[in-house]
């Protein structure tokens, strides 16, 4: 294995081997506290732009399952069409992997798809330099690459709008288990025209959904189709409204919400209909919030793991949640008209929020998981009785 160096920006270095690509590459340095799923993991969109390093000390015992695709274009066992993180960074690789899905090994896998990874780090002393200092920026260079990059600015993450990198560019449908695409220059009327038409399956009973993508897991899509409702997913920035639906989705994705100015018009002009339902998730969450009047502020290190403790407000009903954000949102600057919905048991930040009148709700953490705890998943439910 080649030697490689991670460098943070505050000139700490860590020493280790490739087993996954060889190419130099920069990102936002955080950690994952989860003991599995790093293929989910890796092709969430929300890990877009970030060096994603796992706590758990033996990674890729169980390889890689196959990236197969479904008749709607869904992948079966993945969350995105391709890995979204720009590294992976794990402390004990294990080459050997036995398991009845997998088709091939992490390394392989990441040979194949471009992305380095480092095995060798310490990261145990590297999660504790991220806690006690906070997320930072970060370069991974191999040893010829060193005196090339050295001089070079790390990005700025908040900077760049991982949102507009991530999310889908045409509209596509989903029905059953069918999809079709369409152009974002389709007038809204033939659109509407197209979706009341049986070209799926007779499905003119089935309500539809706007998921607006601000980088869409694909189990979200999973848990809306497999409770009977037609999916219109739209990019981030298109302005939705014109279109014939019956509820608004906002989904999770990468980087800073103040990046997605656009989306939260758009979520504002939805919202004159106070009877539309509306749910988000994690970006969603933040998103619809800000749509209240709400501010976000960026945690010293996240949430990245599968046993985040979260409240309902006012019951002692608690939930383990899987969750994946760097954001959050200030309690304190929610409208009049809002109310938290979930509160983190371990540092009582806001895992939530709920219109006090009309049906719009939110969730930061996220009840597909996948991998993860499905303990909330039944907020899917809550969601479809709405429409």
């Amino acid at each position: 294995m080649r030697n490689v160096t991670l460098i943070l920006d505050d000139g700490t270095r860590f020493h280790g081997q490739s087993f996954g690509y060889e190419k130099p590459v920069a990102g936002e340095v955080v950690f994952n506290t989860a003991m599995t799923g790093y293929p989910e993991s890796l092709t969430d969109p929300s890990y877009a732009g970030q060096l994603m390093t796992l706590t758990y000390p033996l990674v890729g015992n169980y390889g890689v399952p196959p990236f197969t695709f479904g008749t709607d274009g869904i992948p079966h066992f993945m969350e995105g069409d391709h890995i979204y993180a720009e590294a992976i960074i794990v402390s004990d690789y294990s080459e050997n992997f036995s398991h009845w899905n997998a088709v091939e090994s992490l390394g392989d896998w990441l040979k194949r798809e471009h992305i380095p990874g480092i095995t060798g780090i310490d990261t145990r002393a590297l999660t504790k330099a991220l806690r006690e200092h906070g997320v930072m920026m970060g370069r991974i260079v191999f040893d010829n690459e060193e005196l090339r990059m050295k001089n070079e600015e790390f990005p700025s993450y908040g900077e760049i709008n991982y949102v507009d990198r991530v999310s889908c560019k045409d509209i596509i449908v989903y029905a059953g288990d069918k999809s079709k695409k369409f152009s974002v220059d389709t007038p809204k009327e033939e659109l509407n025209a197209q979706l009341d038409s049986s070209f799926f399956i007779p499905h003119s009973s089935l309500k539809k959904v706007v998921l607006v993508d601000c980088g869409v897991k694909a189990n979200i899509l999973r848990c809306l189709i497999k409770r009977g409702v037609e999916v219109i997913r739209v990019p981030w920035d298109y302005d939705f409204n014109g279109l014939e639906y019956d509820g608004l989705f906002i989904s999770n994705g990468p980087g800073d919400p103040d990046t997605c100015d656009a989306t939260v018009q758009n979520i504002r002009k939805a919202m004159q209909n106070e009877k539309l339902p509306i749910f988000g998730i994690c970006m969603g969450n933040q998103l619809l919030s800000k749509t209240g009047g709400a501010k976000i502020y960026k945690l010293k290190y996240g949430h990245r793991s599968h046993n985040q403790p979260v409240r309902q407000v006012g019951t002692p009903r608690c939930f383990i949640t899987s969750q994946n954000h760097g954001y959050a949102v200030d309690n304190n600057t929610l409208g009049a008209d809002w109310e938290p919905l979930f509160v983190n048991m371990n540092d009582g930040s806001n895992e939530g929020i709920r219109h006090k009148r009309n049906p719009w709700f939110s969730a930061q953490f996220h009840p597909e998981a996948c991998s993860g705890p499905t303990d909330t998943e039944f907020l899917f439910d809550e969601f479809v009785k709405l429409l």
